[in-house]
This record gives C-alpha cells, sequence and structure tokens, in this order.
C-alpha cells in the first residue's frame, strides 16, 4: 500500500467515509499495471491513486460504486479486449483481476479498527502484513488479519484454520516485496483444473519507500530532486555549499543536508530502496562519494562524468584496495542515452535510468499462478 492510498484511507476512517478499495491481484497479457495496483473509490466518485486509466478504470470505477451501493465486497474481471481497445484508443488488451473492499460504516467495527490499527503501526516504523480474504464460501469475504513484524497478528479470517495458513505464508514470504494470493481448496485434486476455490487470500507485503539521494546541489541536483519528488521518491539533497545546499532552493525535497559529503554520507541510512545519484562540482568530490556508498546495499549508485575520467577514477579506487566486483555495479556514464544537454534532460535521463532498474528488480507476478493448497 503506497503513501498516497493510505492517506486517503486515514482521511475516510477519521471523516467516516464510505469508500471502496480496488487492487489488482492478478494480470493476463498486456495491462497497464502489475498485481498490488490500487485505486480508492470515495462514493462521491471521486478517486485516489490509479490501476492505469482509460476506459478499464472508469469501468472499475463503476464496478466500485456499485459496491459501495451494497455494501458488500467483490471480485471484479476487468477484460480489456482488442474490441475495446480499439474503440477507445487503449494500447492494452489483457485482463486484469480486481478485489474492490468496501469500507465504510455498514463493514463491523472491529473490522474498521483494525484497518485503523493497521494504519498506525506504520507510524511507529512497523512492518505489518495484511491480509484479506477474497473468496469464501461463506459471507465474509473482506474479513482480515494484520500480522506484525514479531509474528503477534490480529483480526479474525472466520475459521481457524484460515488464520493459522495466512500466519504461515506470512513467515514464507518474509523479506518478498510484491503482492501474492493463496488459493485454498477443499478436496483439493490436482488433476481437477476446474476445482471450484473454497477460500483465497491477499496478502499485502509493506511498502518500502524508495528514496533517492541526490550528492551535489548543483545545476542537475536542482530538476533531479524536483522531478524525483514528482515521481513518489523521498528526495534528500547533500552538498557542502550553504548558498546551494538549502530548503529554499531545494523547496520541494524531502531533507536537505549541508554538510561534508564524508560526513553526510556517515549518518545516511542506504538500503535496497535507495537510488543514489552523484553529482557533486568536481572529481575530487565524486572520488570521496563514491568511496562512501559503493560498500552499502544501494538498489542503484550513478555518477556523472566522461568515460575517461570515471575509468581513471575506478582505477584509482582499485588501487586503493576496493574490489572491482564492488565497482562494477557504478552505472556511469549515467543515464539513458537520450542525447541530454541541459540539465532538465540530464535529469530526465537519469531517472529513467533509475526506473528501467527498480523495474527490473523487481519480481514480476503478472502471470504467476496463485498458490493452491488444501484446507
Amino acid at each position: 500500500m503506497d503513501k498516497e492510498i493510505k492517506m486517503g484511507l486515514r482521511h475516510v476512517l477519521e471523516e467516516k467515509l464510505e469508500a471502496a478499495l480496488i487492487t489488482v491481484t492478478k494480470v493476463l497479457g498486456s495491462a497497464p499495471r502489475k498485481p498490488g495496483a490500487q485505486m480508492l473509490v470515495l462514493a462521491d466518485g471521486t478517486t485516489t491513486g490509479t490501476i492505469g486509466g482509460g476506459c478499464g478504470e472508469a469501468e472499475a470505477r463503476q464496478a466500485a460504486l456499485q459496491v459501495l451501493s451494497t455494501g458488500r465486497a467483490r471480485k471484479h474481471s476487468l477484460n480489456m479486449t482488442a474490441d475495446i481497445a480499439e474503440d477507445e484508443g487503449m494500447v492494452c488488451g489483457g485482463i486484469m483481476e480486481l478485489f474492490i473492499d468496501y469500507l465504510g460504516q455498514g463493514n463491523v467495527s472491529e473490522q474498521l479498527i483494525l484497518l485503523e490499527n493497521y494504519l498506525l503501526s506504520f507510524n511507529h516504523g512497523e512492518s505489518p502484513v495484511l491480509v484479506t480474504l477474497t473468496e469464501s464460501k461463506q459471507e465474509n469475504i473482506g474479513q482480515k488479519l494484520v500480522v506484525q513484524k514479531n509474528n503477534q497478528y490480529s483480526g479474525d479470517l472466520g475459521l481457524p484454520i484460515l488464520n493459522r495458513i495466512a500466519l504461515e505464508q506470512v513467515l514464507a514470504s518474509r523479506g518478498h516485496s510484491h503482492f501474492s494470493m493463496v488459493n485454498l481448496d477443499e478436496g483439493f485434486n490436482p488433476c481437477d483444473t476446474k476445482a471450484e476455490i473454497a477460500y483465497q487470500l491477499l496478502l499485502e507485503p509493506p511498502v518500502s519507500e524508495t528514496k533517492l539521494v541526490i550528492l551535489g546541489a548543483g545545476h542537475i541536483g536542482l530538476p533531479l530532486a524536483g522531478m524525483g519528488k514528482m515521481l513518489g521518491y523521498e528526495v534528500t539533497v547533500v552538498d557542502d555549499r550553504p548558498s546551494f545546499a538549502n530548503t529554499l532552493r531545494f523547496r520541494t525535497a524531502d531533507r536537505v543536508i549541508c554538510n561534508d559529503f564524508e560526513k553526510a554520507l556517515a549518518d545516511l541510512v542506504i538500503d535496497p530502496q535507495t537510488y543514489v545519484v552523484i553529482v557533486t562540482r568536481g572529481h575530487r568530490h565524486d572520488k570521496v562519494c563514491l568511496k562512501n556508498v559503493i560498500h552499502k546495499p544501494a538498489g542503484y549508485i550513478g555518477m556523472i562524468g566522461s568515460r575517461r575520467r570515471v575509468k581513471a577514477m575506478l582505477a584509482e579506487l582499485q588501487e586503493e584496495g576496493i574490489p572491482a566486483e564492488k565497482l562494477e555495479k557504478l552505472y556511469s556514464p549515467i543515464g539513458l542515452k537520450i542525447g541530454a544537454e541541459t540539465p532538465e534532460e540530464i535529469a530526465v535521463c537519469i531517472l529513467g535510468e533509475i526506473i528501467k532498474v527498480q523495474k527490473e528488480q523487481t519480481v514480476s507476478i503478472n502471470n504467476e499462478e496463485p498458490q493452491k493448497m488444501l484446507v
């Protein structure tokens, strides 16, 4: 669940509004969004988030409004066939399976309290997993279970065995960052491909916020920070010049650090969800920055500079004891080759490369079959 959807849900709960939460659970063929994409629809038709736009999203919105009128969650298959694509000018022709959850005062109060506590736990630095019952023989679709990092859980899926299986699946999926579905069949026969699903669970892992660390507050750092924020990154800018590294210059950045690069990097947490861009004002500062981040598990490290200059720097660092295999993960010359010249164009090509790397690192489950288990 991304920040935008969380904020929308908090507003719904605080104002005691009715809403429907659409979640893409499975994709077949060509579709605009992957499993896990979400959109929140309020009773007045306003939306937060997107599952791809176009007539497909419009159909999903109408289905969500029907859920709001009945007060009952349900599944919906969004078939973006070639005919629809041609009529509406769409470029996708796949199928998106959706689960549309009802969130409102028609829900039992325990479910709303559970969802509220789930959202609050993120404020305390916790990493909860939300499990939702999306298919059931009983009238309990939408029941939820929240599993915390210490494996303690709250909520109820309606049957003790469902709670147990959900907990087992959460434990088995720790460390993964994608949604997953679990099909539970009664009397499951692996030879019977048409067996009806008795229960289905949707596991929603905590989504770590992706961070963009810009080392250098010059002419490229400025548009890079603004565009990075537009793309949803948590943006940090570092430079040792007060006239450059200040919040007046970088109004949209989440954090601006004016300090020596080495000292600033010593205090920054850089993890696999962190994308580092080195665009300082000179070779000496670039080298200091690279030397201090190359050993860290960043999702991306890119550095501006000519091939000759970068090659010379890497040779220097190897002589200083940094293994060649560590330096191989550096992206330089930085950015996609699009003929960029201006600072703004260079920022676009850098972010394009980061997005490409980020997508490649994401585990694709577009055509992944839900795991089948016997209840």
